[in-house]
């Protein structure tokens, strides 16, 4: 909702895409996730009560969990809830932009009843304050489209566990903030795609060719789908050296190993609803 100043273009309707920053607005914002999230939903300990309730515990652990492998402290100097969260703060509002994804993203991996809406909260707060980051799963990437977000998201939590590890895999080596490794991010897609084509064939040497052939003998395909799929295959075969070649180029950028990610996360949730479709056993 546009307000007076912004109507009256005293004041801009969106800002530049923060990328290596961040503005007191988007920091203040994840602050408040933070707090929403975990700070907020915290009580004292009932002596003769029931003690520490299960959602309070989770968040001392939380704060435990801090101390020990975020900050490295030692956990014998923890102080009580309200100085441990005060010190968070001051870390918070003090430390590099790229340390603030680092703890919001160390919070998002905690094991926690919270840690979905945190960070559906999270996304909220990067895409109103236009952050050039976004959750994909507990991972903050430089990936920002929903629909991508979601296709990744889909695949990556299939009930086919090799897929999920090569398509976790292939995120976090694409989303490393300090040193992002596009070549082996490609290759784990990559090998997400061959780990399918292997379950829906039952052969473990089976290529993308021969999943598609699985498919067409039991339903259609529209050619226009086969075609693109069948191109996906140039980068997913081994015959003539093509993968090879694509992977020696000394200019793999993030936009090369993001394409490879978005694109076989999506062919990957095609094969899975055809094999939900046809009732096929994976």
């Amino acid at each position: 909702m546009a307000l007076f100043s912004q109507r009256k273009e005293i004041k801009p309707i969106s800002k530049a895409l923060q990328l290596e920053e961040m503005d007191a607005e988007l920091r203040n914002s994840l602050w408040s996730a933070i707090h929403i999230s975990y700070w907020e939903k915290w009580r004292p300990y009932e002596k003769y009560g029931i003690g520490w309730s299960r959602e309070s515990q989770n968040i001392n652990n939380l704060l435990r969990k801090y101390w020990l492998s975020y900050f490295k402290l030692p956990v014998d100097n923890l102080p009580r809830f309200e100085s441990a969260v005060s010190k968070v703060r001051e870390y918070f509002f003090s430390c590099e932009w790229n340390e603030v994804y680092d703890l919001i993203e160390f919070t998002a991996k905690f094991v926690s009843p919270f840690t979905k809406s945190f960070i559906e909260l999270c996304n909220v707060f990067l895409e109103k304050e236009n952050s050039g980051y976004r959750f994909v799963n507990n991972e903050i990437t430089p990936i920002t489209d929903v629909h991508e977000i979601e296709a990744i998201e889909t695949a990556s939590n299939s009930k086919l566990s090799g897929i999920n590890l090569h398509l976790n895999t292939a995120l976090s080596l694409l989303s490393d903030r300090k040193n992002p490794d596009y070549r082996n991010s490609i290759k784990e897609s990559i090998s997400a795609v061959e780990n399918i084509c292997r379950t829906l064939s039952g052969n473990q040497k089976a290529t993308l060719g021969s999943a598609l052939k699985l498919l067409n003998d039991r339903t259609s395909i529209h050619p226009a789908l086969e075609k693109a799929f069948s191109s996906l295959y140039g980068y997913t075969s081994d015959e003539g050296g093509i993968r090879h070649s694509i992977l020696e180029e000394n200019n793999i950028s993030f936009s090369d190993a993001k394409f490879m990610l978005v694109a076989c996360s999506g062919f990957i949730n095609y094969l899975l609803g055809k094999v939900s479709e046809l009732k096929i056993e994976t």
